[in-house]
């Protein structure tokens, strides 16, 4: 925790730092902002926090990160203002400054449930996201009368298809689509995650969007239980949360999986105490979990008396208004650079 007990020295250190040199400038900035820099430390170090300080701390790094970005502008744009040498160019002086990018919030997010999978063996599966009946509803489950349909409002694609086919095409509503096209090609055991976009017909606020990202996750194999679900997705919110991060499972209802449940992880704020954001319960749901339904392996051609297994999906931008603490999510889809920005030292 050295950095943080220091975080009043660097914002000192910033304030104060001057110069008109470019090489002193630039190596203020990758102090600071490098990949290795300050900063970087410092988002290290948040995440080891007790939870009732993060809020405190955080505010302070994010302050610290603004103040370094606007004195390195404000050093910059007085050396530039430094260039007309007697009405001439000093070619000696360097060139306007590049400003680096950085990956957006969502991807970060991707990134990373990618990576944590990868490392228990999880290989990435994808597919269109223009899908038919088929793959989206009927293989997974989904009878064609099923009160399930109901629960996804789905964008159906209509224009200039034959009318004998009319709404079998349309954009998937979850990645488990993608799952299915893996059964469908490759034999247990299959272990494997589908990240992707998603689309339905919901309107746009600060908690729902019409468009949002999952990944779903697959596992195949002769004697898997509800046992190795719970672990799995145990060690995957450890890694993405912190170690202290405790999980439950309430029972719940998925035409695919039987049985289902939906998995809470207990508050990132309060430490599971109890605060308005977890509606003083101390947990907050992030994913749809369990067992597949021995129906879907036999439609799939798999052996239901051989192989058994268990699926799981999670939204991506709820994982990262969880990590970042963003409170709504219309602002992964506006592209505005003062929150995009943010995020750079995340590359």
């Amino acid at each position: 925790m050295e950095y943080l007990s220091r975080l009043d020295d660097f914002t000192k250190d910033a304030s104060s730092f001057s110069s008109v040199r470019y090489d002193e400038i630039e190596s203020f900035r990758i102090r600071f902002l490098g990949k290795k820099g300050i900063i970087a430390e410092l988002f290290a170090e948040f995440k080891n926090l007790p939870p009732d300080q993060r809020r405190q701390y955080g505010q302070k790094i994010n302050t610290l990160k603004k103040l370094v970005q606007s004195r390195h502008r404000q050093l910059l744009k007085k050396l530039s203002g430094n260039k007309q040498v007697h009405g001439n160019d000093d070619l000696t002086l360097p060139g306007d400054p590049v400003f680096s990018g950085s990956h957006h919030p969502v991807s970060i997010i991707r990134n990373e449930i990618i990576n944590i999978f990868f490392r228990l063996g999880f290989s990435v599966s994808e597919g269109p996201e223009i899908e038919d009946d088929l793959h989206v509803f009927t293989k997974l489950n989904f009878p064609p009368d099923h009160p399930a349909r109901d629960m996804q409002d789905t964008f159906f694609i209509e224009k200039n298809i034959p009318v004998n086919v009319t709404k079998d095409i349309l954009l998937r509503t979850h990645t488990s689509s993608v799952q299915v096209r893996v059964m469908e090609k490759q034999k247990p055991p299959i272990r494997t995650i589908s990240p992707g976009r998603v689309f339905r017909n919901e309107a746009i606020s600060a908690r729902a969007h019409c468009i949002f990202h999952q990944v779903e996750g697959l596992y195949i194999d002769i004697d898997v239980s509800f046992a190795q679900l719970k672990q799995t997705l145990l060690y995957f919110t450890r890694e993405m949360f912190g170690s202290g991060t405790d999980i439950r499972f309430r029972p719940s209802f998925f035409p695919f999986t039987e049985p289902s449940a939906e998995m809470d992880i207990s508050c990132l704020l309060c430490g599971g105490k109890g605060c308005n954001v977890c509606k003083y319960t101390g947990w907050l749901e992030i994913l749809g979990c369990g067992m597949v339904d021995p129906n879907v392996l036999e439609t799939n051609g798999i052996d239901s008396n051989i192989f058994t297994g268990f699926a799981f999906g999670m939204g991506v931008e709820r994982i990262a208004m969880l990590k970042y603490q963003i409170n709504d999510l219309r602002l992964y889809f506006e592209n505005d650079l003062r929150f995009l920005e943010q995020f750079a030292t995340h590359i």
